[in-house]
Formats: structure tokens, C-alpha cells, sequence
């Protein structure tokens, strides 16, 4: 069971990163095509692959109901990140948000 969790962790870290570099593809991009053929762009597809692929590990052991509720953690995350990185909004009603998500995540796997 210890396996499938670290490989949950992996797969949000993972998941978690893709967005940083896709994003930071669109930010440097000049329109849709150069954003399509970015490096960056591939490299958060591939990020993203790894992290489907640690997921599918999870599932093994993990039943989906927490598995995939547990993904919404990269949300808060990712809105923080956005935040430091690109000084995207981060009011309190992102703050709500984050502190929904978390709530909910303690419900799960706490049932």
C-alpha cells in the first residue's frame, strides 16, 4: 500500500509540474503555433504522461474515490504557485477555494 501512495505523491507532484511548464510555454508564447511547438509545451505533456503513469500505479492499491479527490490537492498548489510565479490572483476567494479543497481531501481520507 506504501507503494501506491508515494506513486499518488509522485503523480501529483508530477501533475503539478506539467502545469508550471505548460504555463510557462504559454507565457513565452507569441501565438498558438508557437506555443504548440514550444519545448516547453512538449515538456509538460511529458511531465504529464509520467504523472498518468504514476496514477495508474496508485489505482493498484487506491481506490479511486480517494485517489482521484486526492489530485485536487495540485489545484491549491498550482493557484499558489501561479501566484509566486506569475503574480496571477490569489484574493481570498482562491483562499476559500484552497481551503475547501483541503477540507475535503481530510473528509476522504478520513471516512
Amino acid at each position: 500500500m506504501t507503494l501506491s501512495y508515494v506513486s499518488l505523491a509522485v503523480a501529483i507532484v508530477l501533475g503539478i509540474a506539467g502545469q508550471i511548464v505548460l504555463k510557462s510555454g504559454a507565457a513565452g508564447a507569441a501565438s498558438l503555433t508557437a506555443q504548440l511547438f514550444s519545448p516547453l509545451t512538449w515538456g509538460g505533456l511529458v511531465i504529464y504522461g509520467f504523472a498518468a503513469i504514476a496514477y495508474v500505479v496508485a489505482l493498484n492499491k487506491i481506490p479511486v474515490s480517494i485517489a482521484f479527490p486526492s489530485v485536487a490537492a495540485s489545484y491549491a498548489i498550482v493557484a499558489v504557485l501561479a501566484h509566486l510565479l506569475w503574480n496571477e490572483p490569489l484574493g481570498w476567494p482562491q483562499w476559500a477555494g484552497i481551503a475547501l479543497i483541503g477540507a475535503g481531501i481530510v473528509l476522504i481520507h478520513h471516512a
